[in-house]
């Protein structure tokens, strides 16, 4: 069974890229249920084709996540692969750049994040499938708001992760081909500010500028930034006022907090609250929501032994991975977060995510899908040394 798993993989090659040009055409920004739910029906329609029961949870306000499982021994804890479906780009960059092939590369919105890992985890579901299973169940989610930090999401990621033996995480693979085995945790705030009105020239003291105060807490938030203990805060979003010859009355800013060790958490957070509850322009008043939050993924024995059975099946095929720390956040932190060994980025090898010119290495599709599917099955007969 085991080679015919792998060989029918590796001749998926081209149906795999079929697929995803599909998934990239299509707008699928986290704030777009629609769009987020059209890439869902279409891996229904796959999942249709490959008699691969799946179902649909639904969440209201944003992509519905999807579960499909290839039945495995009774009793045996599932092997969970995962992914997200939104991506960070707005409604409409499709039509502008559309998926397109050239020198070895696929670009197109979501090309590498997370789009093509989408792919292989459908890929390998089929896969086993049609091949007679495994000892544990295979499970696939797909969600879709992981860019905005799983709010609606993450109760479904953590609710499989406590029940699974093991997760694959198939965000992008690193350009030089590594895998992730340590993330920074982060959080997503947003912060509203209220002043007063006023005409700016005939009434001009009469106004509480909310830029103003919005502006004095963007210094202050960017100087929290500690690199060397792995702590940076980005204000990557403002807006307020109401024209140019008027005090403004409103402000508000997003914030970007990442920390690498969980000790950190508390004390950047609450420098965050106090400078964004505190008010030094007389007049104004503000507060802060957390929009989003994501775990840290630290390594445990697990993971490590986990990690050790990847990196030695791509030796195997001839490819040397080993394994990086990243700055970026994803749901591996939450299914770490409740124990559950997981490893990251194995997906198919991409770069320059969140921009126009992301690319995805073509030739990567079935060489990842069948890293995974390979220790996949080794699991089914290494015996294990932390219980993995």
């Amino acid at each position: 069974m085991s080679n015919r798993v792998i060989d029918w993989l590796e001749s998926q090659q081209d149906n795999m890229l079929d697929l995803l040009g599909e998934l990239v055409n299509i707008d699928s920004n986290s704030f777009d249920k629609a769009g987020v739910d059209r890439v869902a029906n279409r891996l229904a329609e796959f999942f249709y084709a490959h008699s691969i029961p799946h179902e649909t949870i639904p969440i209201t306000t944003h992509g519905d996540a999807m579960r499909a499982v290839v039945a495995g021994g009774n009793g045996n804890r599932p092997i969970l692969l995962c992914g997200h479906r939104d991506t960070v780009f707005p409604k409409g960059e499709v039509a502008k750049r559309p998926f397109r092939i050239e020198n070895g590369r696929a670009y197109g919105p979501g090309v590498a994040d997370m789009k093509p890992g989408l792919v292989i985890n459908a890929f390998i579901l089929a896969a086993f499938q049609k091949f007679g299973g495994h000892p544990n169940p295979l499970v696939g989610l797909f969600t879709g708001d992981e860019e905005i930090g799983s709010p609606t999401s993450q109760d479904v990621i953590i609710a499989e992760a406590k029940k699974a033996r093991l997760a694959f995480n198939s965000e992008p693979g690193r350009p030089n081909g590594n895998i992730v085995t340590k993330r920074k945790g982060g959080i997503f705030c947003h912060c509203e500010i209220n002043g007063v009105a006023a005409h700016s020239g005939g009434f001009f003291e009469d106004g509480r500028s909310a830029i103003e105060e919005l502006a004095r807490k963007v210094q202050a938030l960017h100087a929290l930034t500690d690199l060397n203990r792995g702590i940076t805060i980005n204000v990557g979003l403002i807006a307020g006022g109401q024209s140019v010859n008027t005090v403004a009355a409103e402000a508000s800013c997003g914030i970007d907090i990442r920390y690498r060790d969980s000790d950190d958490r508390a004390d950047i957070f609450e420098k965050v609250r106090k400078i964004c509850t505190t008010t030094s322009v007389d007049g104004t008043s503000s507060d802060m929501v957390i929009k989003g939050e994501f775990h840290p993924l630290n390594p445990s024995p697990q993971s490590v032994e986990l990690f050790d059975l990847y990196v030695k099946t791509a030796a195997n095929n001839g490819f040397v991975v080993t394994g990086e720390h990243s700055g970026g956040c994803a749901d591996s932190g939450f299914i770490a977060n409740v124990g559950t060994p997981v490893i990251c980025g194995v997906g198919p090898i991409g770069g320059n995510y969140h921009r126009p010119d992301e690319w995805m290495q073509i030739d990567s599709l079935s060489v990842r899908a069948k890293f995974i599917a390979e220790t996949i099955l080794k699991l089914a007969t290494t015996p294990t040394k932390t219980g993995l």
